[in-house]
Formats: structure tokens, sequence, C-alpha cells
């Protein structure tokens, strides 16, 4: 999930473990704990000179099990020969430290693997992408009151009982928040299995997923030999199916997909994307259909899309366009959050 979304979570697991024996500290090193996993974004950079490659090294061998395993005493021994100095020698223990990297960290990828994106849990063993699609990357209602309840005890004495109930309440809240967006995930995936039947879609197989900041509009795609059908469904909706269907062509054959680079773009989308050529000469356009469109109503407006291109017989990537959205795109987003 994003960034806050762990670095509160990873200060949870600092305020379980060492809470007791250091206060708000154990907050801050948790924090910085999960924040771990995410430096594999700029890791990568440093490693690939190739966007597709550095892509596909994020929530890769740093958000797997073995890390999390091999991390933890790292940094639980660095962090213990520096903190345990002076006046707080012997206030802490090396197992305490190890104990809160682990947690911090491992907590980490196994809150990713709830959303869309996938997580290589057993990495470097498999390449396999966990991804239950059950939450999005960024959804405020698990995140905002978990975060007031870890800001709330951090204004109350380490070793008050009424810490133990904010930090409690926080993981109870946001363990439930997230227990309905599976119910809630099997139920969507119900409907947009009905969705598609009526509509005489014969699909081999699809995907549905939340859309960004909530859980109540649903996304899915549904895939047939030559096309994607996208469709989407509210909680809000009056219907109990999605009458809405909008079509795309593939377009596999405009390109050899079997270059590794596209390979390793095609296994990153789950094999869910469509090409379109591009005005310039040699560019194309990659959709990864797994994410949804900002405007409900035009296939155009899908967020997760690259420019490709070929530059010295290898294939890569521009970086993601960061322009503010479109503002009447985003207001169908919201009406179509409304229920039709």
């Amino acid at each position: 999930m994003d960034s806050l979304t762990q670095i509160v979570l990873g200060a949870a697991c600092g305020e379980a473990v060492l809470g007791k024996k250091i206060g708000n500290r154990a907050l801050l090193f948790g924090a910085i704990g999960g924040t771990i996993p995410d430096l594999d974004v700029f890791i990568g950079r440093l490693l690939y000179g190739n966007e597709i490659q550095a892509m596909a090294f994020h929530r890769g061998f740093m958000h797997s099990i073995l890390f999390a395993i091999l991390a933890c005493f790292v940094f639980g021994w660095i962090t213990y020969k520096l903190y345990n100095t002076g006046k707080r020698q012997e206030s802490t223990t090396l197992k305490n430290w190890i104990w809160l990297f682990f947690w911090a960290i491992f907590t980490h990828p196994i809150l990713d693997c709830f959303t869309p994106y996938g997580t290589q849990l057993f990495a470097p063993f498999s390449s396999y992408r966990i991804a239950f699609n059950n939450i999005a990357v960024v959804d405020p209602f698990y995140t905002i009151p978990f975060l007031i309840c870890m800001i709330s005890l951090m204004f109350i004495h380490r070793k008050s009982k009424k810490r133990t109930f904010w930090l409690k309440t926080g993981i109870y809240i946001s363990s439930v928040y997230m227990i309905f967006t599976v119910f809630n995930k099997f139920y969507m995936d119900a409907v947009f299995e009905k969705s598609f039947e009526k509509a005489g879609i014969k699909f081999t197989r699809f995907s549905a997923q939340p859309t960004i900041l909530n859980n109540i509009l649903w996304y899915a795609v549904a895939e047939t030999d030559k096309n994607y059908h996208l469709t989407f469904y509210s909680l809000l909706d009056k219907k109990s199916i999605s009458e809405k269907v909008i079509t795309v062509k593939k377009n596999h054959d405009l390109l050899d997909m079997n270059n590794a680079n596209l390979q390793t773009l095609t296994w990153f989308s789950n094999k869910y994307y469509n090409i379109s050529k591009k005005e310039k000469i040699g560019t194309y356009k990659y959709v990864d259909l797994r994410y949804p469109m900002l405007n409900p109503d035009d296939a155009n407006t899908s967020i997760f899309n690259f420019t490709i291109y070929n530059k010295d017989n290898e294939w890569d990537i521009l970086p993601f366009d960061r322009s503010p959205p479109n503002k009447e795109d985003f207001n169908k987003f919201i009406e179509r959050l409304k229920g039709v």
C-alpha cells in the first residue's frame, strides 16, 4: 500500500514490541522498518538503466519473506549497537530489535499482498506475484483511523494501559475493515461474473479490484479471444449487475512480444494489456488493463499506461506522466461512485 499506511503499520509493530521500554522511539524505529522494503524503488533505478527492469524489481526480493528474515538481523544488530550506549545501555536487548524489525518489515509485503499491484512474497525462489485485489493501493478508510490511534497513544505514558488500548484499537479497526474488503471482493466477483454472462461475453478469465481511495466503486476486466471488456459497479448502484461494458481490442499482434523486456512488462500486467500506436513513429501506448480508467465512460483515461519505445535494440518505457487528473474525468469518477 502507500507509504503513509506502511509507516503507520510499521509504527504499530514497533510499539507492540518495544513501546513499553522506549516509548515513542519505538514508533519511530518501527516506521523506519516499515519503510525499508519500498527502498527497492530507488535501489532498482540504481541497479538498472532500464525502466521496465527497475519497475519489475519493485515488490520483488525486498518484499519477500526471505528478505524480512535476513534484514531483521542486519538492521536489528546495527540499531542495537547504536542505541544501547550511554544512559540507554542495557535498556533493550538485541532480541528486542530483531523482533521489531522483523515484524515491521514482514508486515509490509503481507499488507501489499491484498492490493492489485501484487507482491513476490516467495522471491527469489518464485516470481509469482500474490495479489488478492481486495483493497486499493491507497485507501483512507483503512489508514486514517489507524493513524489517529497511533497519534493518540503518542501523548500517553509508555507504561500506561491506555497506550495499549489505542494500539489495539488501531489494529482492530484496520483489521475489521480489511476483513470487510475481503468479503466485498467475493461479492463483487459474483456481481461481475453475472454481469459479463448477462452481456453475452464468454470470457476466459476476469479480474476485479476496487478503484482508488475507496472500496465502494469497483472495476473489472474480462478477457476473450481478441478483446477485453471493461465495466464498473458501485455498492450504491440500484441494479444487481453492471449493464455498461466497454470493449477494447487487444492489439497484441502490433509488436513481437517475445522480447525479454516486453515479456517482463506482460508478466507485470498479468497479461491484461492492450497496445496502440502513438503519433511519434516507433512509439506505442501500453495500457495495463488491470487498473481502471479515471473516467468510467472513456477507455482512453486508463491510469496505468506507458509509452514504450525501442532504443539500441532494447525496449524501454518513459516515466509516468505526473500531471494532475483532468477535472471532468475526475467528476465522472465521483458520479459513478455514487451509483446509477
